[in-house]
């Protein structure tokens, strides 16, 4: 598709990870073009993304920095501004824009007022203390979550740094949800159920806690439970391929055929590229009108 770049080969120009972006996609912080079930990113987006980089790595929540870009529309009067096309600073945890041709003093849209950041001298002045005295905000404990999420060894400091981002906002539905997958892969099932039903009470109409809610109750073995939830995710968003994945595999275990079928052709139709495609066509195959299903491989001990 010309100059465009998959997500796996975005996230390695960039150097961040699956779940960043796809965070930030949610935020409507990029807009990548989506074709055939896979994201395709340009060089705008590219540019885009090394400055919500920049930012959340100097501490901006790219919560906050969606904020101010909704704020900054306002402001304009314009609908969907892109970030490459905006001059974006960081004051402090605040973000704030320059106007086009680069002069005069950023302007916060959030707060309605012009920034006057402190010269060197006053930054070598202010004490080193009030600084790490001063307590983390809920957008950067969230984005500390998701940094420990990917290291499988530090699932415990992300479930910590989401539920202290939830302390200080505790209608935070993404916060839930991700405090739920966490929890979810460190096996603790019940907590992770009652996190992803938080955020549904909160958000009923959500396909992401839907969809995450049928994943813990098939691996409870709750299988009528988790098709429920699995279906009402499709409803709410048809395109969501990794919830026709797990639809599938519910209606397998139930031995439904027919809906299987079903779900594996749908998550094909999506995801004809994705990681599970060759396993979605393998199931399609063996579940092929008149074709016996394979028998189960019996467990041998090792001689």
């Amino acid at each position: 598709m010309g100059d465009r770049y998959t997500r796996a080969e975005t996230q390695r120009i960039v150097g961040i990870d699956d779940r960043r972006l796809r965070y930030w996609e949610r935020l409507r912080l990029i807009r990548p073009i989506i074709r055939w079930g896979e994201h395709f990113y340009d060089f705008g987006d590219l540019a885009a993304l090394r400055t919500i980089k920049r930012l959340t790595d100097s501490r901006v929540s790219a919560r906050r920095l969606h904020e101010a870009v909704r704020a900054m529309e306002r402001e304009t009067g314009q609908d969907q501004l892109r970030v490459e096309n905006l001059q974006v600073v960081g004051c402090g945890r605040s973000v704030a824009f320059i106007s086009p041709g680069g002069s005069g003093a950023p302007f916060d849209p959030v707060s309605k007022q012009w920034v006057l950041p402190l010269d060197a001298n006053a930054r070598e002045k202010t004490p080193a203390k009030v600084h790490q005295l001063e307590g983390r905000s809920a957008e950067e404990w969230f984005e500390m979550g998701l940094m420990a999420e990917t290291s499988p060894q530090r699932l415990g400091d992300a479930i910590d740094a989401y539920r202290r981002a939830i302390e200080l906002i505790p209608g935070w539905v993404e916060a839930h949800i991700n405090l739920g997958v966490a929890l979810y892969h460190a096996g603790e099932l019940d907590l992770a159920q009652r996190s992803f039903l938080t955020a549904l009470v909160m958000e009923p109409g959500n396909a992401t806690a839907r969809y995450n809610l049928g994943c813990v109750f098939e691996e409870l073995g709750k299988i009528d439970e988790a098709i429920d939830n699995l279906k009402r995710a499709v409803k709410a968003q048809p395109s969501h391929a990794d919830a026709h994945f797990n639809l599938a595999l519910a209606y397998e275990r139930k031995g439904d055929v027919a809906h299987a079928r079903e779900h594996w052709t749908a998550y094909l139709k999506f995801e004809p590229n994705g990681t599970w495609a060759a396993k979605a066509r393998q199931r399609l195959h063996q579940l092929r009108p008149g074709r016996e299903l394979p028998k189960p491989i019996p467990f041998r001990k090792k001689k």
